[in-house]
């Protein structure tokens, strides 16, 4: 992975999960067994920091932000979109408690797994383990990355990075109707709600994005790159 991709801002993990496909068909029966989907509303709480662990959980559909929070102050740490699992950190036994919280950023479906069947199939599949630790590298280097964003670039950088991830990685298209509110994206870059409006207002008024509402449009990709790649 390219330097400029470790020290992105971006919430998504570069990791593809690929752990269903090591499993036996009798293992896929297991998890079927043991799993169910589960609908979250907008806004919604899928996990509460601190709370005890009975389930992993996988987003067959929808998006979330993983968030630490002490009760005045509040961390998204990552975005989970399709195909992302939510709990990973606390599949072994010594960490049962959730270390963050997720909420719903739109009308999700969330497939829960039973955690002990989750450990039963770590202990029968090495691929699958495999996988796994492969998921969670991943999603560590991702955040080390985002720490550095937050810590040192400045507001343009910040935004870009944002804005670049919710182009390529959430909607993999230049044009996309945001599901965030300002509040919202302000959260993901670290920034004040106002301090975001105004920079997206600049980005429109110098024809780098073109917003209508809720839509915006990645108009001058490379400048936007530019301008994540210097911070």
């Amino acid at each position: 992975m390219e330097d400029a991709a470790r020290f992105s801002g971006c919430t998504l993990s570069y990791h593809q999960c690929r752990c269903f496909e090591k499993l036996t068909i009798e293992q896929k029966d297991f998890l079927d067994t043991n799993s169910v989907l589960i609908k979250y509303r907008k806004g919604e709480m899928i996990c509460k920091q601190g709370g005890f662990v009975s389930h992993v959980m996988y987003m067959e559909k929808g998006l979330a932000k993983v968030f630490l929070e002490n009760g005045s102050n509040l961390l998204v740490l990552r975005v989970i979109p399709d195909g992302t699992f939510l709990g990973l950190a606390s599949i072994s036994e010594a960490h049962c408690t959730f270390p963050y919280s997720a909420m719903a950023y739109m009308d999700s479906e969330i497939r829960q797994i039973d955690v002990h069947a989750f450990r039963k199939l770590m202990e029968q599949n090495n691929e699958f383990v495999k996988e796994v630790i492969d998921i969670l590298s991943a999603n560590s280097i991702q955040i080390y990355g985002r720490f550095f964003c937050l810590t040192f670039k400045q507001a343009f950088g910040r935004l870009a990075d944002i804005l670049l991830c919710l182009s390529d990685r959430i909607f993999k298209n230049t044009e996309f109707d945001l599901p965030l509110s300002r509040k919202e994206l302000a959260e993901l870059s670290g920034m004040s709600s106002e301090t975001v409006i105004r920079m997206l207002k600049e980005f429109n008024e110098e024809g780098i994005i073109k917003m209508e509402g809720k839509s915006i449009e990645v108009l001058d990709y490379h400048r936007l790159k530019q301008i994540s790649d210097t911070g």
